[in-house]
């Protein structure tokens, strides 16, 4: 077939070596064997294949090296050889590939330094050398590469310190230099990288000050290093919620006794602290003042209105634009329940409110999430809030939270949801109690309904919703254990006429990967965020850990059994059959590429279809099985799907 310019046989069995005939097909452009078990050395011939623009040979148990002729492929636009056996050094002739945008060489077994040569790859986006052998420090050259969006080069075992020319990558959106031995003090040109959305530089052994990092970072993570005490005091307003995992095992910090909101010694009083201080009186005083005007403006409306009318139906009536669905709840009653939003009735806090508890007059319980007040006058904060509101009055379904009512007004904001009795899916999983109670019907019947919701919104909203947050936090629980998606404050309409592009939203350890070096938002996204909540209630744990093993050969010693919530007793086999199914559209859902993974709609039907029981028992099954093949989704609906 020498004529042949695409072939694509990834997702397959196939097995043995590479043929070496592949190398006939002369005019080849695209090459994917990705996903199979082909074994042995990558052949010769292949390297003569000059015309390839496209080649991914990841997650075989392909070994040997790779051989310097692959710098003849000089059209290479995109080179994918992760989760393999190669062995060896990155060879310098890589360099040669000018046109190369996409380079993965990770979960391997190479050795040996990074050739500079890399650096002459002027137009490369993305460069991945993680999870191998890697060793020496990280060639000054690196910095050439202004075109790069991201870098992979952690767990290894590269020393040394962090090349200032770093600095030059302005255009950088992810770094990621986790578990090495890397030293020395970070340069201060990283405060260049004004476009990082991702810095990973734990488990190292960086020294010194600790420079201030953009607060638009939505993965920061500078544990287990040897950074001194001088901590910024950005670090304490910009990051306050997880401000402690992310500096947590600096051994030095403070004498050895780490606190992150303590006053270090060698942090000035001065300067931007005494501003702060006069922030932290300033600000409360006046929330104080505008509160009791607010208070007594609120009073005299209230006087007027039972003036005007004893009424029962006039005092509910539509005040400060509260519109619902049931007919209509008064401001004074949502005041007079919350007794002025005290903090006792506060139930929890979310992204940009608190959430309190209420029971209105005629008895009915609802929840408010109400803004904080400074966080009502800023404008982001403001377009969530209406966000939310938009997205969540012009769409219904069973498993998706209901607006009951909301109030827009400039100095107070909030939403009335119903109440969900037994809160978050996330605070259900880490109560051993009430996890023993989410029992495995329930957790699967959890997972099916947040897949119908995102079904629904995904494919039959107009436009589509991307929720762009999926995770345990925002699935509520009612008092049946039923789910419900809640949150939609990052929500985003999608339009198919543009790019989708924006600023990263979401929650670490749940972001689709795509977003760490692309700002496009898809439905995709949450497809990827949705597998790792479906393992997370599998597991009844956060997946960190196994999500980071899989791309490892040695995953497929472990079984689908050994990961499920111990806690619970063994699934019955009518429950194991849809355990299974619920693991392995997970595994598909968490693909790398977005387009390998299924719609919502399709994952939606895969559940609701009636499939041919598996005939071998849970412990029968791999990791490596489920991840690699999808072997009970192969097959079973429309393959565009996947």
């Amino acid at each position: 077939l020498t004529n042949l310019t695409h072939l694509d046989l990834s997702y397959n069995y196939f097995n043995g070596s590479i043929p070496k005939n592949l190398g006939n097909l002369r005019n080849l452009h695209e090459l994917s064997l990705r996903r199979n078990y082909f074994n042995g050395p990558i052949p010769s011939s292949l390297w003569l294949l000059t015309n390839l623009t496209h080649l991914d040979m990841s997650f075989n148990q392909i070994n040997g090296f790779i051989a310097s002729e692959i710098g003849m492929l000089k059209n290479l636009v995109s080179l994918d050889l992760e989760g393999n056996m190669l062995v060896g050094q990155i060879p310098s002739t890589l360099g040669h590939l000018s046109s190369l945008n996409s380079l993965d060489l990770s979960n391997n077994k190479l050795i040996g330094p990074i050739p500079s040569t890399l650096s002459h790859l002027s137009i490369l986006n993305s460069l991945n050398l993680s999870s191998n052998q890697i060793n020496g420090s990280i060639p000054s050259e690196m910095g050439m590469l202004k075109s790069l969006f991201k870098m992979d080069l952690s767990r290894n075992q590269i020393s040394g310190p962090i090349p200032s020319t770093i600095g030059n990558l302005t255009g950088l959106q992810a770094l990621m230099l986790s578990a090495n031995q890397i030293n020395c003090s970070i340069p201060v040109e990283m405060e260049n990288l004004k476009n990082l959305d991702f810095l990973f530089l734990d488990q190292n052994n960086l020294t010194g000050n600790l420079p201030f990092f953009s607060p638009y970072s939505m993965g920061l993570n500078l544990s287990y290093n040897s950074f001194n005490c001088a901590i910024p005091c950005q670090y304490y307003y910009y990051y306050s919620h997880y401000a402690y995992d992310m500096l947590f095992g600096n051994k030095d910090s403070c004498n050895g006794s780490f606190k992150v909101f303590a006053p270090c010694p060698e942090f000035s009083p001065t300067t931007n602290k005494s501003r702060i201080t006069k922030l932290e009186i300033l600000v409360p005083i006046a929330i104080f003042l505008g509160f009791i005007v607010l208070g007594g403006f609120l009073h005299s409306r209230c006087k007027v209105k039972k003036t005007q009318s004893n009424s029962k139906e006039t005092k509910n009536g539509n005040l400060f634009s509260i519109w619902n669905y049931d007919g209509h709840i008064a401001y004074e009653d949502i005041i007079e329940a919350t007794e002025d939003f005290d903090i006792k009735y506060c139930i929890g806090t979310g992204g940009y409110g608190s959430v309190y508890k209420a029971k209105l007059p005629g008895g009915k319980v609802i929840a408010l999430k109400k803004l904080h007040r400074l966080e009502a006058e800023n404008p982001t904060f403001d377009m969530s809030f209406k966000n939310e509101v938009k997205v969540l009055t012009e769409i219904r379904h069973r498993n998706i939270i209901k607006l009951h009512g909301f109030c827009l007004h400039r100095r107070c904001m909030f939403l009335v949801y119903e109440y969900m009795e037994r809160g978050s899916l996330f605070c259900v999983l880490s109560n051993d109690v009430e996890a023993i109670e989410l029992d495995w019907s329930k957790r699967v019947n959890v997972i099916k309904g947040t897949a119908h919701a995102l079904s629904y919104m995904h494919h039959e909203c107009i436009p589509t919703i991307v929720h762009r947050d999926i995770t345990s936090n925002n699935i509520l629980l009612n008092s049946k254990l039923e789910a419900f998606v809640s949150d939609f404050g990052t929500a985003k309409l999608l339009d198919p006429d543009s790019s989708n592009q924006t600023l990263i939203a979401g929650t670490y350890g749940y972001i689709a990967p795509e977003l760490a070096y692309t700002m496009k938002v898809t439905e995709k996204c949450d497809v990827y965020s949705f597998g790792v909540v479906a393992l997370e209630i599998l597991m009844g744990r956060h997946p960190t850990e196994l999500l980071t093993s899989l791309a490892s050969p040695s995953s497929q010693n472990v079984m689908l059994h050994e990961i499920l919530d111990q806690r619970l007793p063994p699934p019955t086999y009518l429950v194991a059959q849809d355990i299974f199914l619920v693991a392995a559209i997970a595994f598909a859902c968490l693909q790398i590429k977005p387009k390998s993974r299924p719609t919502m709609k399709y994952v939606s039907q895969e559940f609701l279809s009636r499939k041919k029981p598996i005939a071998k028992p849970l412990h029968a099954f791999s990791l490596w099985q489920l991840r690699n093949q999808e072997i009970y989704m192969a097959g079973s609906g429309d393959e565009t799907q996947l």
